[in-house]
């Protein structure tokens, strides 16, 4: 089965994707729709973005592309090369889809690979230390849905892009 790369994250109008090893930004909705999109697929994860987790999420295997060759934790599946996660990810996965669930190192590695891209679109700035650039002319937007800010909540867009040609 051939198996589709997608990279779902969400990004700051100035390109912030975290700020000291967590989202600086609550929005639920984004929540929900990380969960709908991960429910029942393998995620390739770096180290860091492991750790970042509020624990295991149910539901999801946690494939983790790390450098360090003795760095281990329960409930997840380490691995120390692109083809070993996407091995890994492929094996028992009838679903078709890999998540690839950050962080920014491993989604600069994936990018090339992927077909998909999820982006929450946050219509704000935010201090960070992590930063995402902007996708390429290589992107096409093919779904868009927009969120009018509420509250301390901005306002934000779940945007969805597909590759049109080789990077």
């Amino acid at each position: 089965m051939n198996h589709e790369i997608f990279l779902i994250y969400a990004r700051a109008a100035n390109g912030t994707i975290g700020f000291e090893n967590r989202l600086p930004w609550h929005i639920p909705a984004d929540f929900k729709r990380f969960k709908s999109m991960t429910m029942g697929k393998p995620m390739i994860m770096g180290r860091k973005t492991f750790q970042s987790l509020p624990g295991i999420l149910p539901g999801r295997r946690h494939i983790v592309l790390t450098r360090h060759p003795k760095w281990s934790c329960e409930g997840a599946e380490v691995v120390h090369t692109v083809a070993d996660a996407l091995d890994l990810a492929r094996e028992n996965n009838d679903t078709g889809e890999i998540a690839v669930v950050g962080g920014s190192a491993i989604y600069d590695v994936f990018r090339p690979m992927a077909d998909r891209v999820e982006v929450t679109e946050i219509h704000a700035e935010f201090k960070g230390d992590v930063f995402m650039k902007p996708l390429g002319d290589e992107w096409i937007e093919v779904a868009r849905e927009d969120h009018e800010a509420k509250g301390d909540t901005p306002a934000f867009s779940f945007v969805t892009y597909k590759r049109t040609k080789a990077e």
